[in-house]
């Protein structure tokens, strides 16, 4: 029987990643988020427009999957987005728009989607390094990835053995949502010299690193994983510095 993977913000990045890596591996995808991208369509990849952050668009969506396919075997949660400022300069509609789609998305996701998934179904939360480092100005971004941290581990005790939850934490990931980041910087290639330079690997990630991983973990061979955070973030924020003499 076909397994079913849902999987939001799956137009681009880590998610379009994700979602042509599954379905060349024989699973049933369907991405949610509020584009329908070309690339989505060159690949024939199911969509259903849905913004994470309502409750009654999820469910919406979800509703109609299950509908189509019966069930559901894996949830993907990887829609975020990233305001920029300090605790102190960051508008408070700014952090209630991050934590909106960052945190209540994956819960709302979780939510809709558990009662309608098979035994030995996962989630995944694709979170970030900032789960556990930070950089200066993403006060809000931070918090809302640390957060994901105490979603999984809940998920994971309240539904085992039946649904496992795992989170993801990439590095900085070559995607749309960086390069829209770099066009801020006052010198975009300055800016990724130092990124590249900030990881062990002396480069930054590509999106389907991470979407190979994410596909790995949906597979039999990891259900012994279950509440833990996985970091694939080329050893970045490991190194305190010193000599190696």
């Amino acid at each position: 029987m076909t397994k079913v993977a849902v999987i939001t913000g799956g137009g681009s990045g880590i998610g379009l990643s994700t979602s042509k890596i599954l379905k060349k591996q024989g699973y049933t995808v369907v991405a949610l988020g509020r584009k329908h991208t070309p690339e989505l369509i060159a690949e024939d990849i199911n969509f259903i427009r849905c913004d994470v952050s309502s409750g009654q668009e999820i469910k919406q969506a979800i509703d109609t999957i299950v509908a189509e396919h019966g069930s559901i075997d894996c949830l993907i949660n990887n829609a975020g987005v990233l305001s920029y400022g300090t605790a102190v300069e960051i508008s408070e509609e700014d952090w209630d728009y991050v934590m909106a789609v960052n945190v209540k998305g994956p819960f709302l996701c979780a939510k809709y989607t558990i009662p309608h998934m098979n035994d030995g179904a996962i989630i995944i939360n694709v979170a970030s390094v900032q789960s556990y480092v930070a950089q200066p100005f993403v006060a809000a971004y931070a918090t809302s990835k640390a957060a994901i941290l105490g979603l999984t581990r809940t998920i994971a005790i309240d539904f085992a053995p039946k649904v496992r939850c795992v989170t993801v934490c990439p590095g900085t990931i070559d995607t749309p949502m960086l390069h829209d980041a770099l066009k801020e910087a006052a010198d975009p290639k300055a800016m990724l010299n130092e990124l590249n330079e900030s990881h062990l690997t002396k480069r930054i990630g590509q999106a389907d690193e991470v979407g190979e991983l994410i596909a790995f973990l949906c597979t039999d061979k990891c259900t012994f994983i279950n509440g833990q955070s996985i970091r694939v973030d080329g050893g970045l924020g490991i190194d305190m510095g010193g000599s190696k003499n």
